[in-house]
């Protein structure tokens, strides 16, 4: 069984740690919404637009309130557990198994990995050749390997970079909704369209098929939970981070779903594999169609680091923790960042590039996402009576309790198909940790 370590926390909630605390609560705060915006908005419109016509804030509206759910018993744990490892740590306090401990864990680590490998890949597929031709599966490595080295370099100059590419990815969505009021101050456009459904479909069902849908562009705020001991005074700048770097990309996902109904017709929006061009286009202002390329690329990079910084924090957390072999807590002497964490995941995270079927990967990663937070919903509750010395944040018990069936309700809209590819993934996880413990009882 799995020691837990115990460890002196400050009254601002900080703990001894081996990582160096470089986050202030502007960077945090730009880490999520960095990770948050990312790559997904840029094609996501077009989705939604088939399921509930030019109502596309709706669902985006309610999307939101889902994730802030979850999103409170984050800053609850995170603030009262200071510690890397995020939903794997919270789990192993809540409920005493290393094995759920682990399980929890390791579907976080092959989310962040698979995710990683995906951008990976979009990377390097049509957004890169319109500016270089070269192999995609040699352009996805070589991109993995620079998202390592700078990863590797420093948690400060990581999201210093992130604090530029999310300037740039937010400044794409600015110029869609800013194009868009010219258009209609110029008397084009048709404000009518914000509220129309489909034909013969129910505004509610529509507006829930699309929640689920539009859910996906908020997964990214759980892998603030992973830097946490790199975060100067958690208690009091993690959950303003957190909440406002949601609110934030809630109020600009709306006004883009706003601004996409009025430029377009539903079905133009669902035919148009790039939607949010296709926006600035229809707008009739002269923005340059390689622009988008390149705002685009820029998300997917930002994406891709932030995903795998939190992949390696994970992994050093999980090794900390004891659920993962020691060597994986090992950090730079100077650098202080987990270097042989982040060969790790970087190592992984190229040979999935190898898998072809991205689509099936990209839906199970929100599955087994939704796993963890319904773990970590569900350890609020009962670490409810678990008492730390330091203040911290406390959300009202009824926002885990809707947050476990805000997660019940999105799982059971899985297919078939994606519930048997994530088992296996936790199978494979499960034969993972009995072959570390066998090992452990050997040495």
């Amino acid at each position: 069984m799995a020691v837990e370590k115990q460890v002196e926390t400050q009254p601002d909630g900080e703990v001894a740690t081996k990582l160096k605390r470089d986050i202030t609560g502007p960077l945090l705060y730009l880490f999520i919404l960095g990770d948050v915006l990312g790559a997904g908005i840029y094609a996501l419109m077009g989705e939604l637009s088939g399921e509930v016509g030019g109502a596309l804030w709706a669902p985006l509206l309610i999307a939101l309130l889902l994730a802030l759910l979850t999103a409170g018993s984050y800053a609850e744990l995170v603030t009262k557990y200071p510690r890397a490892g995020g939903a794997a740590v919270f789990a192993e306090r809540a409920f005493r198994q290393p094995l759920v401990s682990f399980l929890v864990g390791f579907s976080m680590l092959a989310a962040g990995v698979t995710s990683a490998a995906g951008l990976a890949l979009a990377f390097s597929g049509d957004y890169l050749a319109t500016f270089i031709d070269v192999p995609v599966a040699l352009a996805a490595i070589v991109f993995l390997a620079l998202i390592a080295c700078l990863n590797a370099r420093g948690i400060k100059e990581s999201l210093n970079s992130n604090v530029v590419m999310t300037a740039i990815e937010l400044t794409g969505l600015i110029i869609v909704v800013v194009v868009v009021a010219l258009m209609v101050g110029g008397g084009d456009g048709d404000l009518s369209r914000v509220g129309q459904f489909p034909p013969d479909t129910s505004p509610a069902l529509a507006i829930l098929g699309g929640a689920i849908l539009a859910y996906y562009s908020f997964v990214g705020f759980e892998t603030s939970a992973n830097v946490v001991e790199e975060i100067r005074n958690p208690s009091r700048v993690y959950p303003r981070a957190l909440f406002g770097a949601l609110a934030t990309a809630g109020a600009v996902y709306v006004l883009v779903g706003l601004a996409s109904s009025i430029a377009l017709r539903p079905e133009d929006l669902a035919e148009s594999s790039g939607p949010l061009l296709s926006v600035v286009q229809a707008s009739g202002v002269g923005v340059p169609d390689w622009v988008f390329s390149a705002i685009a690329l820029i998300a997917v990079a930002n994406g891709a680091l932030l995903t795998m910084i939190m992949s390696s924090r994970l992994t050093f957390g999980m090794a900390e923790q004891g659920l993962l072999p020691a060597v994986l807590g090992r950090v730079l002497p100077n650098r202080r960042t987990p270097w042989v964490a982040i060969i790790a995941t970087t190592a992984v995270a190229m040979a999935l590039t190898a898998v072809g079927d991205l689509s099936t990967l990209a839906e199970t990663v929100v599955l087994l996402l939704l796993f963890v937070f319904l773990s970590t919903n569900v350890s609020v509750l009962v670490l409810r009576r678990d008492t730390v010395e330091h203040a911290h944040f406390r959300v009202w018990t009824a926002v885990p309790v809707l947050g476990v069936a805000s997660c019940v309700l999105l799982l059971s809209q899985q297919s078939g198909t994606v519930w048997l590819f994530a088992g296996i993934l936790l199978a494979v996880g499960a034969v993972l940790y009995v072959l570390a413990r066998l090992a452990a009882r050997r040495t």
